[in-house]
């Protein structure tokens, strides 16, 4: 009975963190979306002070350990790379897009981490997982029912397909970027991982960005690009635990709802009224989140008894044929005897 309540227990704050993910994300998506119409398009300066706060919180705490790195430094590199080059693509498209879109066609990523973490990692889904999984998307397509039926005026210098091309090109960076953090999250180091996803990332920003005075900066300006800083630096820092207690998958479908969380910010600032669809929508994201989450654990315990099986057959084995040879070893002494007292 303990156990199953620390499992629910678990199950909660991996859900929890999930949603701290999610609303980080929907943060970053809005104040991306206000420079954008702003007619402001920088997305290597806004990630660049992003990965400059990764640096200066989490790379002292790895300078201080003076310790060795547990990955060699290029993978890092690459990982990085990879992320900036997804988070470029993304924080791109909103100069052609739309947020409601954009956050939206997110949901490819879920599609290409299933495939990778298969593929690349071995991981094996129930049928019921993929139920938690189509339920979720299921529930962004009604997100996206609901935005077809808003009388919002479409804007002519906006290229919608441009757009979605770029973010679903993004999606596929994330999706390594997501496997090979999950992956090195759950042999290495968290910290570690984030200071040189931030250090690299930053060196890479810096190579690629051309300059930060194509900006021109205001009070409104700065806070845009400090709340997108703050945003991702919350994304990063929760990202490591919600991968190491659970997967890349999990944390993708808990992004799915960074849409109903960006439907609560614009309701906080511009008092909109929402489509009721969109309350059915958060409904079939959530049943499809603890669908999933609740076989995923149910499979992590199958493959553990799995293993404590084969482990004590393994052990009896062992005893028998250490039980054989002794008695083997016991009868040759017997017989060697008879043999004394014959002669």
């Amino acid at each position: 009975m303990e156990v199953k309540r620390k499992d629910l227990w678990g199950l909660l704050l991996v859900l929890f963190l999930g949603q701290l993910v999610a609303f980080s994300m929907a943060a970053s998506s809005f104040t991306s979306s206000l420079i954008a119409n702003l007619g402001v398009d920088a997305p290597l300066t806004q990630t660049f002070f992003a990965y400059l706060l990764l640096t200066l919180v989490y790379l002292p705490i790895v300078l201080r350990r003076r310790q060795k790195l547990q990955i060699p430094w290029y993978w890092y590199l690459a990982l990085a790379f990879i992320d900036v080059q997804g988070n470029y693509l993304v924080v791109k498209a909103y100069q052609y897009s739309y947020i409601t879109s954009v956050t939206l066609l997110d949901c490819w990523t879920v599609v290409w981490v299933i495939i990778l973490t298969w593929y690349a990692l071995g991981t094996r889904y129930s049928f019921w997982q993929f139920v938690g999984a189509g339920a979720c998307v299921a529930g962004l397509g009604l997100v996206l029912l609901s935005d077809a039926k808003s009388p919002d005026e479409q804007d002519p210098n906006k290229m919608p397909l441009l757009g979605d091309f770029l973010v679903i090109a993004g999606t596929v960076c994330f999706a390594f970027s997501n496997v090979g953090e999950e992956y090195c999250v759950k042999k290495k180091d968290r910290v570690e991982v984030v200071a040189m996803l931030g250090f690299f990332g930053l060196l890479v920003s810096i190579v690629q960005m051309k300059s930060l005075q194509a900006v021109t900066w205001s009070p409104t300006m700065i806070s845009l690009f400090a709340g997108f800083a703050v945003a991702i630096f919350m994304f990063y820092t929760i990202t490591p635990f919600v991968l190491k207690m659970s997967g890349a998958t999990l944390f993708n479908l808990s992004l799915l709802t960074s849409d109903m969380w960006a439907v609560a910010i614009r309701v906080l600032f511009y008092h909109q009224e929402i489509n009721w669809l969109y309350y059915l929508a958060f409904t079939v994201v959530a049943i499809g989140l603890i669908i999933y989450s609740l076989n995923e654990s149910s499979s992590d315990d199958d493959i553990a008894a799995s293993t404590e099986a084969t482990t004590q057959y393994q052990q009896l084995q062992s005893e028998d044929d250490s039980t054989g040879s002794r008695s083997n070893l016991g009868s040759q002494e017997r017989t060697h005897k008879e043999e004394v007292d014959i002669c």
